[in-house]
């Protein structure tokens, strides 16, 4: 590890003195090969970054340099916003270290919580300075204090968007067995007008930014996808959520499930495998982006003996496929998010590279991942590389707008106009 990580990591830490804030360092002009904005790549641009925002971006000569300004030349490099993730669970890991049950019901908490801690350190370290993180999978509000450890500068790691335990109904998410008792649950269970108002506000005022419910689960007869909510509970919802200014995301496979969801006025619908070409014209009708989350079944499928590349396509991943390009053909709102946690945190690209490879250019690919990203879950100030946006900025060897394995070689991290990487 080169000497400016290991001073950069020590700095946004702050391990001597846990609660003093992050500051940001001085002014700095990045002066990269290319420069892409969040829409379209440029070449000889350079960015100047000050007080923890972009102050000016534009070719070189054009952009006027503070005085005593530090220059950091990243020869080689295309320099971008920092990449958004729109699905995490920084507090769970692999499934095929431990699965999911095991994790929910096995692992103690202070063990959940450190291992998040390293999940997000490696989350910043990927070039992802936003994540949105779906759900602690029994591990009550532990993502709203790593979201404050975070926001302190007592450990690393992106800005977070937290959902705290996340909405099901009663009787339809797991861990399941033991009928005679009652198991922790990976969610909260809530039903009915007055059970789902409570329990909304009740998440809300422990901190979640965002209300997760649960339109279908695999609660039907052998285990199949069905309905959970009626679309008059996912309303209120997201009724009551609204009024506190909090969108809702919706896990939804079935197509009754993302129908309910969608007209109840969600802002995301997460998964959609099971999607139709009307679903997903409702959904670009409404303006509700989908969350694919292509990486999590591809992980998975390997998981389950699946030798990609080797073997067949199962039928699961052809399905994936097909659902996917129904929703990029019916115009659907995009959103970068891979499940991370289902496979390992920090390889957050690997979901930008199934996208490519089912369907999207490479160019729309980082679109989604920056300010498409920042657009749907109404980020206004991040996202692009504009004066008075957040200066969270990332380089990579390379042209990911032509190459989206590039972002795999991430050498310069910076958030709020602090330099966390840099080599």
């Amino acid at each position: 590890m080169s000497p400016h990580i290991v001073t950069s990591l020590l700095a946004i830490s702050a391990l001597a003195s846990p609660f003093r804030p992050i500051v940001a360092q001085e002014s700095t002009v990045l002066i990269p090969d290319r420069v892409f904005d969040g829409t379209e790549l440029h070449t000889r641009w350079e960015v100047v970054v000050a007080d923890g925002t972009i102050t000016a971006a534009g070719p070189r000569g054009t952009v006027d340099r503070p005085s005593g300004a530090r220059v950091i030349e990243l020869t080689g490099a295309t320099l971008l916003p920092g990449l958004i993730e729109g699905h995490s669970h920084l507090l769970l890991h692999p499934y095929d270290e431990t699965s999911w049950n095991d994790q929910v019901l096995s692992e103690p908490l202070a063990l959940r919580v450190a291992r998040a801690v390293v999940a997000a350190r490696a989350t910043l370290m990927a070039g992802v300075t936003t994540a949105r993180d779906l759900g602690t999978e029994g591990a009550g509000y532990a993502d709203v204090g790593i979201r404050q450890a975070i926001d302190e500068g007592i450990t690393p790691g992106p800005r977070l968007l937290v959902s705290g335990r996340a909405i099901v109904s009663t009787g339809s998410y797991g861990p399941k067995g033991a009928p005679e008792w009652s198991l922790p649950l990976g969610a909260e269970e809530a039903d009915g007008r007055d059970d789902l108002v409570r329990v909304v506000r009740d998440q809300i005022g422990r901190g979640a930014d965002w209300v997760k419910v649960y339109a279908d689960y695999r609660w039907g007869p052998d285990g199949t996808a069905a309905p959970t909510f009626t679309q008059e509970e996912l309303r209120l919802a997201v009724e009551v959520a609204g009024s506190s200014g909090r969108p809702v995301a919706a896990h939804a496979s079935t197509p009754e499930g993302m129908r309910r969801a969608t007209l109840a006025g969600v802002l995301t619908i997460e998964h959609g495998d099971g999607g139709t070409p009307e679903v997903f014209r409702l959904m670009a009708d409404r303006g509700v982006a989908l969350c694919p989350t292509l990486a999590a079944g591809d992980a998975i499928t390997q998981y389950a003996g699946w030798r990609k590349g080797i073997d067949p396509e199962p039928e699961r991943i052809a399905a994936k496929r097909r659902s996917f390009r129904a929703a990029l053909a019916a115009g659907v709102p995009i959103c970068f998010g891979g499940d991370v946690g289902v496979y390992a945190h920090g390889d957050n690209g690997r979901e930008l590279e199934l996208m490519v490879e089912y369907g999207m250019t490479p160019n729309d690919a980082l679109v989604t991942a920056t300010s498409g990203n920042a657009r749907v879950l109404r980020l206004d100030d991040r996202g692009r590389i504009v004066p008075r946006l957040l200066a969270d900025l990332v380089a990579v060897d390379g042209d990911p707008t032509r190459n989206i394995g590039a972002l795999r070689n991430v050498r310069f991290v910076m958030k709020g106009g602090v330099v966390i990487v840099e080599q």
